[in-house]
């Protein structure tokens, strides 16, 4: 799968092109599978939801709120937690979050109330921390920015799979109801949390740390992949503003922070939603439900790794953004006024919605991954996605208020299309004539360019 997926390097020269061959096929598997884990933990609450709520006694309200307060933990331990990812390396920090997030996402099963559901969500939230922006900063050691959309998509490409195959296995867990005295959604947190204390476990057997620790590639593809790395942090490193704390003092931090928070806030408005949105649309049992929202998901995916590809080959990552969500914009737009007519369009609303919100992520992503090197981009991603993820306590708060209020799930996916056409501006505004915005303008590229072309000669 992984070299169907493995793009076409341009201008690299044989030694390039082997090596980072060789790079995707022992790095990315793990780190999609690593993902895979993670984003099914965080947001399989969506799908407990369907029964957990009547058993605990939790309205649409309560229910947003704790799945939305997941991100709270998650923002406040988010730039320590890469700190320590840093300082600790990678193999050990993850294997320190895998483990954790995996005893408390397992702990989900234990709620029994509004006060244990947020505690635990909050706490899984607080283990969880550093493990997005820790997977982006080590991919920024592996590969070069002109490849990284690409790469990225390969990486996101783990969120819709992991919803689209977590669908059907959440909704039949959910019918293991009286199995050893317990409910299916407590099955559900259980069996889908063990994987990541597994993982925990393998994480640092499998994982290498930099480049220069890679035994698996050859003397040359080795020496090759350092000198074009330390050619790249040579380009964007000016007067030592690539320590660690200047990638919190950076400007561009912030603003890529409050453009991240307005598309969070449609991946998780969304995402954490779309089983009672979807289980609204008829009379459909757990697993129906389930199979029902695979569909959206996996056609996202192939859209994803599409999408990525076409903005790694044109560099404008600033437009792929923008264009992917303002299609997720009206989608979900289409879909709020399309709900009450006719649920087959409907459906088609959420997976247009769907291919926008998960398209956008690689190519707004690698642009703060582009724009910070060093230890910056470790704080500095750290703090994009803290700071970002807070759209993701908003968004399915103010969706589940908007549906207490009004009766409807209208309402909720209007306001979300609301939030990404107004990121969507924002972004092409501000990155479309910025290096990281454009590959044509970014001098890293040039640079890794010159060091190929010298070593081809």
């Amino acid at each position: 799968m992984m070299t169907l997926l493995a793009p076409k390097s341009s201008g690299l020269g044989e030694l390039g092109d082997r090596t980072l061959r060789k790079v995707r096929r022992r790095v990315m598997p793990l780190i999609v599978l690593l993902y895979f884990v993670a984003y099914l933990d965080r947001n399989n609450v969506g799908f407990a939801k369907l029964t957990m709520s009547e058993d605990i006694g939790l309205n649409s309200a309560a229910y947003g709120l704790g799945a939305g307060i997941f991100f709270l933990g998650y923002a406040l331990l988010e730039v320590p937690s890469n700190a320590g990812m840093y300082r600790f390396g990678a193999r050990k920090w993850l294997a320190r979050i895998l483990i954790t997030w995996g005893l408390f996402a397992t702990a989900m099963c234990l709620v029994n109330g509004e006060s244990t559901y947020y505690i635990v969500r909050f706490l899984l939230g607080a283990a969880e921390a550093g493990f997005f922006p820790a997977i982006l900063f080590y991919l920024t050691l592996w590969f070069p920015a002109a490849q990284r959309v690409t790469v990225l998509g390969i990486f996101i490409l783990a969120q819709p799979v992991s919803n689209a195959l977590g669908a059907p296995v959440s909704g039949l867990l959910l019918q293991l109801d009286g199995v050893m005295g317990l409910q299916g959604w407590q099955w559900l947190y259980i069996i889908e949390g063990i994987p990541a204390i597994l993982l925990g476990v393998l994480t640092p057997l499998l994982m290498t740390d930099r480049p220069r620790d890679a035994k698996w590639l050859e003397t040359d593809e080795r020496n090759w992949l350092s000198a074009t790395m330390d050619a790249e942090l040579a380009a964007k490193s000016q007067s030592g503003k690539h320590n660690f704390l200047a990638g919190l003092k950076d400007k561009r931090t912030l603003v890529y922070s409050a453009l991240y928070f307005g598309l969070v806030c449609g991946i998780y408005g969304l995402g954490l939603w779309m089983p009672t949105i979807v289980a609204a649309l008829g009379k459909f049992s757990t697993a129906e439900v389930g199979f029902i929202v695979f569909i959206p998901y996996a056609v996202a995916a192939v859209f994803v790794y599409f999408w990525s590809k076409r903005a790694d080959r044109t560099g404008k990552r600033a437009w792929h953004s923008a264009v992917s969500m303002v299609l997720a914009g009206v989608g979900l737009l289409a879909a709020g006024y399309l709900l009450p007519v006719n649920p087959v369009l409907a459906m088609i609303g959420l997976t247009v919605s769907a291919m926008g919100i998960y398209g956008a992520i690689a190519p707004f992503l690698s642009m703060p991954s582009a724009a910070l090197t060093g230890a910056a981009a470790a704080s500095g991603l750290a703090l994009v996605n803290s700071l970002g993820n807070l759209g993701g306590f908003i968004s399915p708060y103010a969706v589940g208020l908007l549906k207490d209020a009004t009766g409807s799930n209208q309402s909720g996916l209007l306001f979300l299309s609301l939030c990404l056409c107004l990121t969507a501006a924002a972004t092409y505004l501000y990155a479309r004539k910025r290096p990281e915005g454009d590959a044509a303008l970014d001098p890293a590229v040039a640079a890794a360019a010159a060091v190929d072309q010298a070593k081809v000669s």
